[in-house]
């Protein structure tokens, strides 16, 4: 299992909607809007590390008014 923290910036106007549809993808356990140099942090649990590159790539990437993501990831033994 992989355990990933993403950390997630939003192009201005867009927030709300982009949370909403994060919060909905298959595997995000968790969703916080932050202040700072991020706007949210996502966790999320995948069966390995490439599953979780699709999830972030492939799915919170492709989201509308989502601008750039950084993800801290770990391997559960």
């Amino acid at each position: 299992m992989a355990v990933g923290l993403v950390l997630v910036r939003f192009v201005a106007g867009k927030e709300k909607a982009a949370l909403a549809k994060i919060k909905n993808i298959k595997g995000v356990t968790d969703v916080k809007a932050v202040f700072g140099r991020w706007d949210a942090v996502v966790t999320a649990e995948t069966e390995d590390v490439e599953a979780m590159g699709q999830l972030v790539v492939g799915k919170i990437r492709a989201i509308p008014g989502v601008s750039s993501t950084e993800t801290l990831i770990t391997t559960v033994i």
